[in-house]
């Protein structure tokens, strides 16, 4: 829904790391409209909590959304590209406390806050498919699911 080309539904994220931050563009269109030229509010919410979860990468553990918290300050227009900057703002055992900006124009249009708790790869096999993720909870297996960042 989120990242990748293989949804030609989805937001179709391509997400960059720089430093301690992640950060995608996004420019939503008429498949996410909400009111007349603005985005829906569950589109926005959507790209936040996938560019939130690319932190994941920083902290270096798998780990899935508890909750997501999106301000919306200002209407998010269609057509426009936004700019979602994520990063970890603090760890307290197995929780990861992650914060993000939505900026378009110079200007704010909306913030997220999310607590992913951290879980071992084995959760994803438990609950879920985990023959489309590939290499990427090996990779995290290898580093192992307690590291601290």
């Amino acid at each position: 829904m989120g990242c990748g080309p293989d949804n030609p539904h989805g937001l179709l994220l391509e997400v960059y790391r720089s430093a301690d931050s992640v950060y995608a563009d996004v420019t939503f269109d008429e498949r996410h409209i909400g009111a007349s030229g603005l985005a829906h509010g569950g589109a926005v919410a959507a790209a936040c909590d996938d560019v939130l979860g690319f932190t994941l990468w920083i902290a270096g553990t798998p780990a899935v959304t508890r909750s997501l918290t999106v301000e919306y300050l200002q209407p998010v227009p269609l057509h426009r590209p936004h700019r979602i900057i994520a990063h970890v703002s603090a760890r307290e055992g197995r929780a990861l406390h992650v914060a993000a900006t939505g900026t378009c124009e110079g200007a704010t249009r909306f913030t997220a806050t999310a607590v992913f708790i951290v879980v071992d790869t084995s959760h994803f096999a438990a609950h879920g498919d985990i023959s489309g993720f590939g290499e990427i909870l090996e990779q995290f297996s290898r580093r192992g699911g307690d590291h601290t960042p």
